[in-house]
């Protein structure tokens, strides 16, 4: 089975945002974001998602990426 991987750390990287900085314009604690940073997490809200997308002015393909584990493509 494939995986997701998260790159919400690249993409707060390359906007120069703190953790601390999204989690107040996303309204989501510290603790989640930094979970979901680290990839730490198994399930998140779209309405979260939609947030973060806004917050850092980005696409879902930016944060999200799928790989075929296995698979030949």
């Amino acid at each position: 089975m494939g995986k997701i991987i998260l790159r919400l750390d690249r993409v707060m990287a390359d906007r120069k945002i703190s953790l601390k900085e999204l989690s107040e314009k996303v309204g989501v604690l510290n603790v989640n974001l930094s979970k979901m940073k680290t990839g730490k997490i198994s399930a998140i809200r779209f309405s979260t998602l939609a947030a973060i997308y806004d917050a850092l002015n980005c696409q879902p393909g930016d944060i999200l990426e799928f790989t075929h584990e296995g698979a030949d493509i």
